[in-house]
């Protein structure tokens, strides 16, 4: 079966939509990645004996459980509020419980590690700019992560969010790391796209689309004018070898446009 970069799955009947699993054609992701709607009083109980999971809200009202407590959690949209997030490691449980229609992404993968469970609010993942004012002014995104290895040393994934200015990049300057990677994607309106880059093929992202990004291949984006898009990162750290926020591995060819001055006679950039 031959891996594939990008996809453009829909929910079934019963609200789940699969993205990335360890048989389907993006097994080389090393992750399950799923998303969920659920209707307005139903639950969902996640849990595993052999992998860790996270469950985050995208939109809704949840009530989140898990051996830190429960806790209450309401986000309107990804584009006007910060992320709740559940995350355990095997053989624990998160149950959702939705107050009304929600709708959840389920990162999973394998891991026998223990480490206590934790519900990260807004408050723990807050929004920072990157590159703001750079190349142009064209590269402004929000960035926050939710945990990485420097929050969560025993976990196997990184989980993250990422908000591009309307036609602004991100990922950029073109960038690569040996780490499988998974963007999804959202769009503050029905109509909205961008350009996802793995290596050297582009893809047009759409709402509830993913690029599967194999460790070592460079991966830019960009969001069309008029736009805002969301992105939830996902790394899988590689045995002895985790994604650390300092591993960002630019392309060297680009590397110029960092010190590069802008000719407004010319309206071009000068190496």
């Amino acid at each position: 079966m031959e891996n594939k970069l990008f996809g453009y799955p829909k929910f079934d009947n019963s609200g789940e939509m699969i993205l990335t699993t360890y048989e389907n054609e993006y097994n080389h992701m090393l992750m399950d990645i799923r998303v969920y709607e659920i209707s307005e009083g139903s639950w969902k109980k996640f849990e595993s004996d052999d992998e860790e999971i996270a469950v985050l809200l995208l939109n809704g009202n949840v009530e989140m459980k898990c051996d830190q407590g429960i806790m209450n959690c309401s986000r309107e949209s990804v584009f006007l509020e910060g992320p709740y997030a559940a995350h355990v490691s095997c053989k624990h449980e998160i149950i959702i419980t939705a107050v009304e229609k929600s709708k959840i992404l389920v990162q999973k993968t394998k891991n026998s590690k223990n480490f206590e469970s934790k519900i990260y609010t807004p408050k723990d993942a807050l929004w920072k700019y990157s590159t703001q004012g750079c190349y142009g002014n064209v590269a402004n995104r929000r960035v926050n992560t939710i945990f990485d290895h420097d929050i969560e040393p025993k976990s196997n994934m990184v989980l993250g969010e990422v908000l591009n200015d309307p036609g602004n990049w991100s990922g950029y300057l073109p960038h690569r790391h040996p780490q499988p990677e998974c963007y999804y994607f959202l769009f503050d309106y029905p109509e909205g796209f961008g350009a996802s880059f793995v290596g050297n093929e582009v893809f047009k992202s759409v709402n509830d689309s993913f690029s599967a990004i194999p460790g070592g291949e460079l991966h830019p984006q960009v969001v069309a004018p008029g736009f805002q898009m969301y992105t939830c990162w996902m790394i899988r750290h590689l045995d002895n070898n985790p994604w650390l926020q300092a591993d960002r591995c630019e392309d060297e060819k680009y590397i110029w446009l960092h010190n590069a001055k802008y000719d407004k006679n010319k309206n071009c950039f000068k190496k």
